[in-house]
């Protein structure tokens, strides 16, 4: 067992894991999610997912370290509409037995397997810009610039954990897109507090960097899957993605699926401005020849406004977004514990936004 864990530290190899769960062998599959410049294709007919986030999904107290609360998988995906779409956290923290430090699969293997039950489709997010229910630390730019494939405070290297989690999951039919990495930004960063914008510097080449990150694993991808890839852009300008930067960087060969996140308030469907707005983005998006995925679309509630007024105003941002070409939207976020007597993102399974998400799914 002592060597079988010191193989995969090192090279992660697809033979040989950590702990009790061993990996699946990739069945080669055609992906049932296709694009074109007007959109997505789901089993090659028109789709336009409106769906959710749902970043706790693989937490389970049992095994793993979490992320927020536990979630009944079978009530979540049951309540969704058919073939919807699901954003979810994929960490390998979230792969990782608490008591061991070993890779154990069991909760991660469990959002797939009900995903499947209930007919979804899922986008698993491989690794967050913040570090957030992981190691907590905030990619600066030498990370994507090279760091990304060295050793850090987990078992596995980012590069390792992306071979072997697409390796592990490639034959599922319920994986939409792999996302790469969510609201990158190759920033450098001058204090502790890295992820605090007035404490960030943005390097000259921080687009490039970003461009060669995005095709260098969008290729290691595509070396073990044919499924679809996405990159987690928030799309407002932020580093590596300002203005024409965003153009540029999404004409990767490593990203087929563009995103845009969007937290206005309000119905208002095009927020933002002339250079980094959601209008410039789906312009953008067109130049390249990509769908573009309202991939978080986020407003308050609860002490602050209540559930159904923000039904109404998402749903008319995302059927103006739909109009004005976006490929698809999911809400930000569900969570199975929500706080109406706070102002937050939540999203309980009896929201109202339910409603408005059947009526919007085309899947």
């Amino acid at each position: 067992m002592l060597v079988c864990a010191l193989i995969l530290a090192v090279l992660a190899a697809s033979g040989c894991q950590a702990g009790s769960q061993q990996p699946t062998p990739m069945t080669t599959s055609s992906a049932r999610v296709t694009v074109s410049p007007g959109g997505l294709r789901l089993d090659g007919r028109p789709w336009w997912p409106a769906g959710l986030n749902a970043y706790q999904l693989g937490t389970n107290y049992s095994v793993n370290r979490g992320c927020g609360a536990e979630v009944d998988l079978d009530a979540y995906f049951g309540a969704l509409p058919p073939r919807s779409l699901t954003r979810f956290d994929a960490f390998q923290a979230l792969a990782t037995n608490k008591a061991t430090g070993q890779l154990d699969f069991t909760a991660l293997d469990a959002v797939f397997a009900a995903a499947e039950r209930h007919g979804q489709l899922l986008v698993p997010v491989l690794v967050a810009q913040d570090g957030a229910c992981e190691d907590e630390q905030y990619k600066t730019a030498e990370w994507f610039r090279g760091g990304w494939r060295q050793p850090g405070a987990q078992a596995l290297s980012y590069e390792q954990w992306v071979g072997t989690a697409v390796r592990r999951w490639s034959g599922s039919a319920v994986v939409a897109a792999w996302d790469l990495i969510g609201e990158p930004e190759p920033a450098r960063c001058s204090f502790a507090q890295c992820g605090s914008q007035p404490q960030q510097r943005c390097p000259p080449d921080a687009a490039n960097v970003l461009r060669s990150f995005v095709d260098e694993v969008g290729a290691l991808v595509r070396t073990s899957s044919d499924t679809l890839t996405t990159v987690g852009f928030a799309g407002g300008g932020q580093c590596g993605t300002q203005g024409d930067e965003y153009a540029a960087v999404a004409a990767s060969p490593g990203i087929d699926i563009l995103q845009y996140h969007d937290y206005s308030e309000g119905p208002n469907p095009l927020p933002g401005n002339e250079w980094d707005g959601l209008a410039r983005r789906l312009e953008q998006a067109r130049q390249v020849g990509k769908p573009l995925l309202v991939a978080e679309i986020g407003e308050h509630a609860g002490s602050c406004r209540s559930e159904a007024v923000r039904a109404s105003d998402i749903s008319a941002r995302m059927t103006g977004q739909r109009e004005a070409g976006s490929a698809g939207a999911l809400v930000w976020a569900f969570v199975p514990d929500p706080r109406p007597q706070e102002c937050t993102f939540d999203v309980g399974i009896a929201d109202p936004i339910y409603a408005e998400l059947r009526r919007l799914n085309t899947g």
